[in-house]
């Protein structure tokens, strides 16, 4: 912006012309007759952002450049540049891009998992997104009618929200989470659908989800007061579990009751 958008669209260059990765310049310029040592140095000026930050080096390198008949627009948008990433690095993103476009459309209960899990992992809300897509459109609505006044998690959640809304739309859904078959942190894929993990119901942390999944391994739950010792989680937990569902048919304690 302001630099090679402006050339490109004022007609100085075309956009094969313009200096788009940190590769360019080195090429254009042993192209222009600068020795290689030369090229490479001023290349990796610019890529830092350091072309003006030494005058007297840059003055020594714009009249060399100069020499070897870089035009004036060249240089100036050397000067203009802040960082640049190779050229590598610029294919690596959009060969990533092609790969993760390719699950969303051919593998998408894949691809939603691994955004939940990986990107979402802080903004998702399962009380919110996983009971149906009229609670997740409410929720929008509600943000949306809040403008500039919304909190800043809200607007973090709302680009998860459009996910999740789409993922409904094409006909996926979210299983219930289950004290047993939900990862701690992970969203599983399975042939129903995608299982939330234990940690995206707000308020109960990762720490105490992975101590859950840890102490499962050993078998199950006699009751709820053997999963809070096991998993070494408080009663805030185990409330949070019964909202959900997690704990339905599971006594309180170990002990038998004569009267009951």
């Amino acid at each position: 912006m302001g630099n090679a958008q402006s050339l490109i669209e004022d007609g100085t260059v075309t956009l094969t012309e313009a200096i788009c990765c940190r590769d360019d310049i080195m090429i254009y310029l042993m192209k222009q007759g600068l020795p290689p040592n030369s090229a490479f140095k001023i290349m990796e000026t610019v890529r830092k952002g350091k072309a003006l930050k030494d005058p007297e080096k840059w003055k020594e390198y714009t009249e060399l450049m100069k020499e070897h008949n870089v035009p004036d627009w060249y240089i100036k948008s050397c000067e203009k540049i802040k960082y640049m990433f190779p050229k590598a690095h610029a294919a690596a993103y959009v060969t990533n891009a092609f790969r993760i476009a390719w699950f969303k459309v051919h593998e998408p209960k894949a691809y939603y998992a691994a955004f939940f899990s990986i990107r979402a992992s802080d903004e998702f809300d399962s009380e919110i997104m996983t009971f149906g897509e009229e609670k997740v459109k409410n929720k929008m609505k509600e943000i949306d009618l809040q403008g500039n006044n919304a909190t800043q998690k809200d607007k973090a959640m709302y680009p998860v929200l459009e996910l999740v809304l789409e993922m409904y739309e094409r006909g996926i859904k979210f299983l219930p989470i289950d004290l047993y078959k939900s990862s701690s942190t992970k969203f599983i894929v399975e042939e129903e659908g995608i299982r939330p993990p234990l940690n995206s119901i707000a308020g109960l942390g990762t720490v105490a989800a992975v101590g859950i999944e840890n102490a499962r391994k050993d078998g199950k739950f006699m009751s709820i007061d053997d999963m809070k010792i096991r998993s070494k989680v408080g009663d805030s937990v185990a409330d949070l579990l019964k909202k959900f569902g997690c704990l339905d048919g599971m006594s309180q304690s170990n002990q038998l009751s004569l009267f009951g």
